[in-house]
């Protein structure tokens, strides 16, 4: 399935640009029911309230097709780990890419949920990560990776080390150095669909690749990172009769 036919298939609207709010007074949280009240809190906020094509979603009953490979390069160029206010976010150095549909996607930047956004035909996981990618006329394309509860994962265990405690502070990497593709499956089977970003502003048409294989952390680092954030999961959105597809 090529890349035009996809995008008209999943979304007749043009891919939005991705451009975070500033408004005075737009703060978002996730404590109690807020973000059920995202929408209220600025006008750039609308499509959290109003938008038809919002995520995450329950990934139940996959349409079967043949999805094109994802062919994933992350190297070993990342910059920060940062503890924004709202989830741990790494930043990636250039580089690291990922190429489906004959595009070349560059990643921006991965970050992480507890618990997991995405179910997995009604299964909810621990954690998940989100890998963040941009084409430069800003398409957003993201590829999440579900987390249970199983070995330790060396990958994230320096990230969840290196992570501040306090929000609003981030520090270098040492030499750049993080294995981050050791966050990835051994198999790249995927569940694709047209979303949402899963934040404020919640810009709709983006490109959703789910992976079907879940990595394993241990209990302890689930807990390490619920110290930090003990719900930072928007709740699963309405479908609205999206095709969802399954490799």
């Amino acid at each position: 399935m090529n890349r035009r036919y996809f995008l008209q298939t999943l979304s007749a609207l043009p891919f939005a640009l991705y451009k975070p709010a500033t408004a005075v007074g737009s703060e978002w949280d996730y404590k109690d029911n807020d973000p059920q009240h995202w929408s209220e809190l600025s006008a750039e906020y609308r499509n959290c309230g109003v938008g038809l094509n919002q995520s995450p979603i329950d990934l139940d009953h996959g349409i079967k097709a043949t999805l094109p490979q994802l062919e994933i390069d992350y190297g070993d160029n990342f910059t920060t780990v940062e503890n924004n206010g709202h989830t741990v976010l790494v930043a990636a150095g250039k580089g690291n890419h990922l190429i489906v549909d004959e595009e070349r996607y560059e990643l921006v930047q991965c970050h992480f949920h507890h618990p997991s956004e995405h179910l997995l035909k009604g299964a909810r996981f621990p954690l998940e990560c989100h890998f963040v990618h941009r084409l430069a006329d800003d398409e957003i394309a993201v590829i999440g990776v579900l987390m249970k509860e199983g070995h330790r994962n060396d990958a994230f265990e320096e990230i969840l080390t290196l992570a501040p405690k306090k929000s609003d502070e981030k520090v270098d990497i040492p030499g750049g150095h993080l294995a981050i593709k050791d966050l990835l499956p051994d198999t790249l089977h995927y569940i694709r669909y047209s979303g949402s970003l899963t934040t404020p502003p919640c810009s709709e048409a983006v490109n959703w690749m789910v992976l079907i294989k879940p990595i394993e952390i241990s209990a302890d680092q689930i807990a390490r990172f619920a110290a930090l954030y003990p719900n930072n999961a928007r709740p699963v959105q309405p479908l609205h009769h999206r095709p969802v597809l399954e490799d």
